[in-house]
């Protein structure tokens, strides 16, 4: 006891002597005498890193270090300006004092002008995490089973606005959320609008919808037929509002919406445009609609797989896009589009096509129709010089995707080679190709986006990578990037490394191949085989995959 009692007073005594040693010092927090417009002033200088540290000080400067302005400005100043400076009218800005750069206008924001004019409703922050994010490939990885086994025909899948559709010969029709984690939000079977033998061989999603609340989703059938369908995201449900006849003309192959158009294309390449009858109401509300006209019907004889079918709105009226891939004397494969526009009214103005191929080069099958066909323009395709290697892919097409003006195509050689697409009214043309490397396997799907962003897919299923291909142009970053030898960003989920690599060690052997497979809890059980479909939105990207079972996967890559 008395040893116990000695041995405290010496801890007392050591903790004496060392508060003498380190006497306090009195100092005066003036940072916090500023007002919160002077501490805003002083935080606009700072680096994002430094701001994020600055949330950790105190509640305050949390506050104040979340500011929606100075993320704003930190947006404008990382993904918009870069842009912005190549505008003719903002070029030679470079030096000028850092508030000018800065601006309010949406003009200057290109296409990040939507995020302005939501107003409050852009969590500034947010969307900087986002596309820094997509900048770097982080991001995080899930899978959700949607079926046991392949189905024939393939299964369907279209992603908008954060919601997933699904269509199968077994299942029906399903929708998606991956917002707040899986979940299957509404269901509906084929059986009362289909026969038995009829099965979903193509789908499309109207992406022009402004309504937060319905989703129309067209699908095309193995009998010739096809449906509308209605989603209903607050309710939850799905509704069938037309299905048209059966057709001797094949199956449905691809379908695309822009309500209240309609083009479908069978395998018999029959292609025709549909327009719906306006109704007042919102079509997916509760009426049914009506019987559609028949605009136009063409027959084509040099439509080649994969291919890509569109509309989209322009100034005299709607155009129709085909864009299909065609074999060439001596020079491989290419590819080609032919458009049909038409007016307002659905009075069709003419039907041209376009091929990248040079003088000499001519398609293997319909050279006399090109010969005939006086809309067609084609043009020499100048090799492109600069940051990309530019030269044309003989290899056959493995994957199409077309979102005017940008024409993607994948190749089984690991490249994919990029057009630009000009349409007006005086000519349609398909611009030099580019040649994009990185893919280290045959590249099995690619989707491309309106405003330049594309991400591409191995048939591994695991090798995905980002482009950014602006105006057929690489971003600053990607232009830092190629200088390094890489020309896009493998998306890599932090999630997934993590666990591969912990797994790798826990199932790595020294007589074993250097390369350990992840089992069990550790992560990933198998490799996925891409079926070749993917697409993108901001948040994230979705992925159709195979495991070696059969068993069909939604892979779902979140940069939130």
């Amino acid at each position: 006891m008395k040893g116990h009692q000695i041995a405290k007073r010496g801890r007392d005594e050591s903790v004496d002597a060392s508060s003498k040693k380190r006497p306090r010092t009195k100092t005066q927090d003036t940072l916090s005498m500023l007002s919160d417009e002077l501490l805003l002033l002083l935080l606009s200088y700072l680096s994002v890193h430094d701001l994020n540290r600055c949330e950790q000080l105190s509640r305050r400067l949390r506050t104040l270090a979340t500011d929606p302005q100075l993320w704003k400005s930190a947006y404008y100043e990382r993904f918009v300006r870069p842009r912005a400076v190549r505008i003719p009218g903002l070029r030679g800005t470079g030096n000028l004092n850092r508030s000018l750069l800065y601006s309010s206008k949406i003009s200057r924001w290109l296409d990040d002008g939507h995020l302005v004019r939501r107003g409050d409703a852009t969590n500034w922050k947010r969307q900087y995490k986002l596309r820094y994010n997509w900048s770097r490939g982080s991001c995080k990885r899930t899978e959700t089973k949607i079926a046991e086994r392949p189905s024939i025909p393939p299964l369907l899948v279209r992603l908008h606005d954060g919601v997933i559709v699904t269509a199968d010969p077994r299942s029906g029709l399903r929708a998606w959320t991956m917002n707040d984690g899986e979940r299957l939000i509404a269901a509906m079977a084929w059986d009362s609008d289909k026969p038995s033998s009829a099965a979903p061989t193509s789908m499309a999603i109207d992406y022009s919808s402004t309504s937060t609340a319905a989703l129309l989703v067209s699908v095309g059938s193995s009998d010739g037929s096809f449906g509308i369908y209605a989603l209903d995201r607050r309710k939850q449900s799905l509704r069938r509002q037309y299905l048209h006849a059966r057709s001797i003309n094949g199956t449905v192959s691809a379908i695309a919406l822009l309500f209240p158009y309609v083009v479908t294309l069978t395998e018999a390449n029959l292609l025709s445009l549909y327009r719906f009858p306006i109704i007042d109401d919102e079509a997916s509300d509760s009426k049914l609609l009506g019987q559609p006209q028949l605009l136009s019907s063409l027959k084509s004889y040099t439509v080649w797989p994969p291919l890509s079918l569109s509309i989209r709105r322009s100034s005299t009226g709607i155009t129709c896009s085909i864009a299909y891939a065609m074999p060439t004397y001596t020079s491989g494969w290419s590819v080609g589009l032919q458009e049909l526009q038409l007016s307002s009214d659905g009075t069709i103005l003419h039907s041209r096509t376009a091929t990248p191929v040079g003088d000499g080069f001519m398609p293997l099958s319909g050279i006399e129709d090109l010969a005939r066909s006086k809309s067609s323009s084609l043009r020499a395709s100048a090799i492109q010089a600069p940051l990309y290697k530019s030269s044309s892919s003989s290899a056959k097409l493995t994957s199409l995707s077309y979102t005017h003006p940008y024409l993607l195509a994948g190749h089984s050689d690991n490249t994919l080679t990029l057009y630009m697409v000009t349409s007006n009214t005086q000519e349609l043309y398909i611009g030099p190709v580019t040649l994009l490397c990185g893919h280290t396997s045959s590249v099995s799907g690619a989707h491309i986006g309106d405003r330049g962003k594309a991400v591409s897919v191995s048939a591994q299923g695991n090798d995905l990578r980002v482009w950014e291909l602006e105006g057929g142009r690489i971003s600053s970053i990607s232009t830092r990037r190629t200088a390094l030898g890489e020309e896009s960003v493998p998306i890599e989920p932090e999630n997934w490394r993590a666990d591969y690599q912990r797994g790798a060690v826990l199932n790595a052997a020294p007589q074993r191949d250097t390369e350990a497979k992840v089992t069990g809890q550790y992560g990933l059980e198998e490799a996925l085989i891409s079926s070749g479909w993917l697409s993108f939105d901001e948040e994230q990207v979705v992925m159709l995959a195979e495991k070696h079972e059969g068993a069909q996967v939604l892979v779902v890559y979140n940069f939130a």
